[in-house]
């Protein structure tokens, strides 16, 4: 029997009401932001396009960017753009934002580099390649440099947060190399939970699963823990061994997940292909756009389908990869029309 639970999916803080379901019962949605990889039929990546590049559509409705970037650029507002663009030297700006979970920062705040949730699976199914696999990890985290922030996390049956978000690398490789295999696998239980905390940061945030096997002890089921990373903006990385290729199911779910999210899914054959699959992500990270908006009015309370597309003839030849939509949160408002806390709002987690 699937255990109930009720989380809130955070996503922003509003200043423009789209919707009404009752009288004190409004969704709100702020700004909505993207990772977007943009790449050639042979998987080269595509640099040096410009905002006025891309169309975002949400519900078939045409929004206008507000931020963009390239790669570890920082995010900008088109107005610092076009000043960048026009002047050698850019005025200094502090410019008012609100992140993902609806906390305000400045540009100059959103760093460059990604928020980088790394989760390992210590159970059972890694008694075998359990070094090889530390060595991957370890190697995916110096190849980061200093930009962004790493967290690393490891599950078997529990969560363990073994190294909380920081910069200091030498922290984290600590933590990885303190592991040990444990017992039974609860991936989307614990893939949830990484999730929650990485919806709490602000700027881009990634999580990057690696797994030896299916799962096996997991209340949760997958299809709502993709949700909760297509609401909080969370792009989802897996690298599996071939042991999760013994689970169809599994090998689907994977797929479906991250190409959901705006990630990817990489099943390595040894820890040669381990270290391929970091190096991969590693790429993919250094190549992606960053792209936010604001939506316009929008009567759709419920799930809200993005597209991502290029402008021009000569760009439909490239492939655009990114998170296909979101669910706006709830919020609660008293008579007098002033925003009350908001408190847990029902979803499909759990149900």
């Amino acid at each position: 029997m699937v255990r109930k639970l009720f989380l809130p999916i955070l996503i922003f803080l509003g200043t423009s009401i789209v919707a009404q379901e009752s009288p004190d019962l409004h969704v709100v949605v702020n700004m909505v932001q993207l990772n977007v990889a943009v790449t050639e039929k042979n998987g080269s990546y595509v640099t040096g396009l410009r905002p006025k590049d891309f169309v975002i559509l949400e519900d078939g409705i045409q929004e206008k960017t507000a931020t963009f970037a390239e790669g570890n650029q920082p995010i900008r507002s088109l107005n610092e753009l076009a000043e960048l663009d026009s002047s050698p030297v850019a005025p200094g700006k502090s410019v008012q934002n609100f992140s993902d979970n609806g906390l305000p920062q400045t540009f100059e705040s959103m760093v460059s580099g990604a928020n980088v949730f790394v989760l390992f699976d210590t159970s059972d199914y890694m008694y075998r390649g359990f070094v090889f696999a530390q060595d991957a990890i370890i190697e995916f985290i110096r190849s980061l440099g200093s930009a962004g922030k790493i967290a690393f996390y490891s599950y078997s049956r529990d969560l363990s947060r073994a190294a909380p978000l920081t910069t200091d690398r030498s922290q984290v490789v600590r933590a990885v190399r303190s592991t040990v295999a444990g017992d039974e696998a609860a991936l989307y239980n614990a893939l949830l939970l990484t999730l929650k905390d990485a919806a709490q940061t602000t700027g881009r945030k990634v999580v990057v699963v690696f797994s030896n096997g299916p799962d096996n002890s997991s209340v949760v089921p997958p299809e709502d823990v993709a949700e909760f990373a297509q609401s909080a903006g969370v792009s989802i990385y897996m690298i599996s061994t071939q042991k999760a290729k013994l689970e169809p199911v599994s090998t689907a779910v994977f797929d479906r997940m991250t190409a959901a999210t705006g990630g990817k899914a990489y099943f390595a054959k040894d820890w040669k292909d381990e270290h391929r699959a970091f190096a991969s992500i590693r790429d993919d990270l250094a190549h992606l756009y960053s792209l936010s908006y604001y939506p316009r009015p929008n009567s759709n309370s419920g799930w809200r389908a993005i597209t991502v597309k290029l402008v021009g003839d000569q760009m439909r030849k490239y492939k655009v990869r990114t998170r296909n939509g979101y669910r706006p949160q709830p919020s609660r408002f008293p008579s007098d029309g002033k925003t009350a806390s908001a408190g847990p709002a029902p979803n499909r987690l759990g149900r």
